[in-house]
C-alpha cells in the first residue's frame, strides 16, 4: 500500500505563445481550443471582478477569443506574454463596450439592429467584427481634421469644449466637423447589413 503521501503528477502549462503562433500560421483549431479552454473562463472572471455583469463578461470573453483567432498574427511574444496580450484585448473590448453604453446616441443604426438580433453569439461577433472593419475604413476616408475630432470625441471621450482647447479651434468648428464626419460615416456604413 502506498504511503500516506500521494503525489499527483501534473503536466506543465502549454506554451501559450506557441499555441497563438499555431493559430496565426496554420489556423490550428486544436491550438485555439486549448487557448479557449484556458483563457475564456479566466477572462470572464477577470471582467466580472472588474465590475461587468455575468452576461457582459461572457459576451466580452467570447469576443476576446474571437479577436485572438482573427488577430493571432499580430501577437508579438517579444513584447508581451500570451496572457498579457489576451487580457489586454479583453480590457480594451470592455472599455469600448462601456463607451458605447455611455454614448448610446452615437450608435449607428446597425448597432441598434444587432442588439435586437437573436442570432447566435458567434454570428453576432463576426458581424460586429466586420462592421468594425468597415468603420475603420470609413474613418480612414475622412479628411484628417474631421477624423481628428471624431477620435478625440469618441475614442478618447473628450467633451467638445476640451477638443476646442486641445485643437485651438472654435467650438462651432468642433461641432461642425463632428456633424460632417458623422454624416459621412453614416453614409459609408448605411449599406452594411
Amino acid at each position: 500500500m502506498p504511503g500516506a503521501w500521494s503525489f499527483v503528477m501534473t503536466q506543465p502549462d502549454p506554451d501559450y505563445a506557441a499555441l497563438i503562433g499555431a493559430v496565426a500560421n496554420a489556423a490550428d483549431r486544436a491550438a485555439f481550443g486549448a487557448l479557449f479552454r484556458h483563457f475564456a473562463p479566466r477572462v470572464k472572471t477577470f471582467l466580472m471582478r472588474a465590475g461587468a455583469s455575468a452576461a457582459m463578461a461572457e459576451e466580452i470573453a467570447q469576443e476576446t477569443m474571437l479577436t485572438v483567432w482573427r488577430k493571432a498574427a499580430q501577437f508579438d511574444p517579444a513584447k508581451a506574454s500570451a496572457a498579457t496580450w489576451i487580457f489586454t484585448v479583453a480590457r480594451n473590448l470592455r472599455i469600448d463596450m462601456l463607451r458605447r453604453e455611455r454614448h448610446p446616441d452615437t450608435l449607428l443604426p446597425d448597432d441598434l439592429e444587432d442588439r435586437a438580433d437573436e442570432a447566435p453569439l458567434a454570428d453576432r461577433l463576426i458581424i460586429v467584427a466586420e462592421r468594425d472593419d468597415r468603420v475603420r475604413v470609413a474613418m480612414a476616408s475622412l479628411p484628417p481634421e474631421q477624423a481628428e475630432v471624431v477620435r478625440a470625441a469618441f475614442f478618447h471621450d473628450k467633451p467638445h469644449a476640451e477638443i476646442e482647447r486641445l485643437l485651438n479651434i472654435p467650438l462651432g468648428t468642433v461641432k461642425s466637423r463632428l456633424r460632417l464626419a458623422m454624416t459621412k460615416l453614416r453614409a459609408a456604413l448605411e449599406d452594411f447589413s
